[in-house]
């Protein structure tokens, strides 16, 4: 492969990531080769690795490289509790609070009927499965508050209710420190309807 294939090739690797263009996956691709072959090669060895042992847990569905990941494993969860997100990302948002102590279920996406995801591409059985346990006192929806997450909480709200399983979904409202006339009138109608 010659070295102008070789960069194109990087380049459009770096372009797979979200929100990344030409010209960022450009800039980055110059300056790891530029300015940080080490972090080049590092990076690779860090992202095929990760691509050769990162798997999902059997039971939450987030990522981990055992069977079942360590927060599944942790006795002092509550397993009463599941809370339903769309990412691992969100997941981990969740965690870095440190004011929720109960278990997971991880979607890997939320419901797109244009884009042919649909409650089985969700794992909507599965997490059925994991809410009807025996174990689970209440389902917590927190997917995003966009309009196909809110679609996709109403769905798994409704299939719980089916089956006599409660469930509950994040609050929405003014963030802590904002001034009332920057918050955007969705978020403050929504505040009112929710306060407590």
């Amino acid at each position: 492969m010659s070295s102008v294939h070789a960069l194109d090739a990087l380049i459009e690797a770096l372009r797979r990531l979200p929100g990344v263009g030409v010209k960022s996956a450009s800039r980055m691709a110059f300056h790891l080769l530029q300015h940080d072959r080490a972090g080049a090669l590092l990076m690779a060895q860090a992202l095929t690795q990760a691509a050769q042992h990162i798997t999902h847990c059997s039971r939450c569905h987030t990522f981990t490289q055992a069977p079942v990941c360590d927060t599944c494993l942790d006795p002092g969860r509550d397993a009463t509790q599941l809370c339903v997100v769309e990412t691992p990302a969100d997941q981990s948002a969740l965690e870095r609070t440190g004011a929720y102590k109960g278990l997971y279920f991880v979607l890997m996406g939320k419901l797109s009927p244009l884009d042919g995801i649909g409650p089985n591409e969700i794992g909507l059985k599965k997490l059925l499965e994991r809410a009807l346990d025996g174990v689970v006192k209440e389902v917590i929806l927190a997917t995003n508050f966009t309009g196909e997450g809110e679609a996709t909480a109403h769905v798994i709200a409704e299939a719980l209710k089916q089956r006599g399983v409660s469930s509950t979904r994040l609050a929405r409202g003014v963030p802590i420190g904002s001034e009332l006339e920057y918050v955007d009138l969705g978020t403050i109608a929504h505040a009112l309807v929710d306060r407590r």
